[in-house]
């Protein structure tokens, strides 16, 4: 049975340099006790994003995914947000989806932020990754993801497309402009979640998290550089109302994608 509304709840924060406990700590104390369905966290929610992949790597059966179950049943809600995870001798920038039953999917960053040298750390993902919660089709992707469109174009009818992100001050125009494009060209409430603070770098955030229905209109309230969490109601009469009346994703283009 389909949800008709799904309360989304995201959680813009400031991030721990490198200390998946403190951040683990610091984001449970920050959700407890909401109402929501589904808990988006930023990219690489326990450590900032590092390229130190050997000191802060989790297997999937390590501490923060433990944890992540644990919060998931306690608060009722799906949690999503990407973390460092080694498989297999290998490194990834995975985002991890948990639901309140334990069920956990993962979606490895496909697009790895060649300016900072993260192709030289992480694979790259090679598959893009859908998951169904209460009926809604969701569409999950990592930070640089945001600058390809092809990858997120919706050939399979999602409902929401979701972005987890470090993505700095310096360049926010961009995401900001982007997320709202995403949302317009896909027909499809777009939810960008991004972090807040200095790094260990001394890079800087300033968050901007935003959710867009299909038309590109904001529907959050969300202030631009500040810790917060703001839950957004989204409804699925909204997208079936404009994609009938309006029908531009019939008129878009067939393609197959070569990892």
């Amino acid at each position: 049975m389909a949800n008709d509304t799904l309360d989304i709840a995201l959680v813009q924060t400031a991030l721990v340099w490198e200390n998946p406990k403190a951040n683990r700590v610091h984001i449970e104390n920050k959700v407890s006790s909401i109402k929501a369905d589904l808990i988006v966290l930023p990219e690489m929610f326990t450590t900032g994003f590092t390229m130190n992949a050997t000191e802060v790597a989790e297997p999937m059966h390590g501490e923060t995914i433990t944890w992540l179950k644990q919060l998931s049943k306690k608060e009722q809600a799906a949690i999503i947000g990407s973390l460092v995870v080694v498989e297999n001798k290998k490194y990834y920038n995975r985002l991890i989806c948990v639901d309140p039953s334990g069920e956990i999917l993962h979606y490895d960053k496909r697009h790895t932020f060649t300016l900072a040298g993260e192709h030289k750390v992480y694979e790259a993902g090679k598959k893009k990754v859908l998951f169904t919660y209460k009926g809604w089709k969701i569409c999950p992707l990592v930070c640089y993801d945001l600058r390809f469109p092809v990858w997120a174009r919706n050939t399979e009818d999602y409902d929401i497309l979701i972005y987890v992100a470090n993505w700095p001050k310096v360049r926010i125009a961009a995401w900001d402009t982007l997320l709202k494009a995403r949302a317009i060209e896909n027909m499809a409430y777009c939810i960008g979640v991004n972090r807040i603070g200095l790094d260990g770098n001394n890079y800087e955030y300033s968050g901007h998290s935003a959710a867009y229905d299909v038309l590109g209109n904001r529907v959050d309230n969300i202030p631009k550089n500040k810790e917060t969490i703001e839950i957004v109601t989204l409804e699925k009469n909204h997208i079936a109302k404009y994609r009938e009346k309006l029908g531009f994703l019939k008129d878009r283009d067939r393609f197959s994608l070569e990892a």
